[in-house]
C-alpha cells in the first residue's frame, strides 16, 4: 500500500487506477492525502489513519467501493465517504444506498473536489 501524507485535512483517495490517484493528489496538494488502490486497502487505511474524508472509486478489484463503504461505516458510522466514479449512472445509487454522502462522476475538476472538502471536512475540523 502506498501512503503519501500532505498538509491540511486528512483525505483518503481510493482508486485502482494509479494515474487517477496521482491526479487527485496533485489537485489536492494542500491536504494530507492517503492512498489505497482497492477496497481492502481502504478499510485498513481507514482503521489506521481515520481520515476526515474518503474519496472512493466504485469499481475496483478485491473489494469494490460499495463493500468498502459498508465496512468503513461499520468501523465508524460517522465516516464521510464520497463516491468518485465513471459509473455514476449505473452504480451511484448503490453507493448512496450503502452510506456514501454523494457520488461525483468522473471526470471531475479540482474545483469540484475542493467544494466536497469544504462541504464535508470543514464541519469535521471545527
Amino acid at each position: 500500500m502506498t501512503i503519501v501524507i500532505m498538509m491540511g485535512a486528512r483525505l483518503l483517495i481510493v482508486d485502482d487506477d494509479d494515474s487517477i490517484r496521482e491526479i487527485v493528489k496533485i489537485m489536492l496538494k494542500d491536504y494530507d492525502v492517503l492512498e489505497a488502490s482497492n477496497g481492502e486497502e481502504a478499510v485498513i487505511a481507514y482503521k489506521a489513519f481515520k481520515p476526515d474524508l474518503v474519496l472512493m472509486d466504485v469499481q475496483m478489484p478485491k473489494m469494490d467501493g460499495v463493500e468498502a463503504t459498508k465496512e468503513i461505516l461499520k468501523i465508524d458510522p460517522n465516516a464521510k465517504i464520497v463516491g468518485l466514479t465513471a459509473f455514476a449512472r449505473s452504480r451511484g445509487k448503490e453507493m448512496l444506498e450503502n452510506g456514501a454522502l454523494e457520488v461525483v462522476e468522473k471526470p471531475f475538476t479540482r474545483k469540484t473536489l475542493k467544494e466536497l472538502i469544504d462541504k464535508y471536512v470543514a464541519k469535521a475540523l471545527v
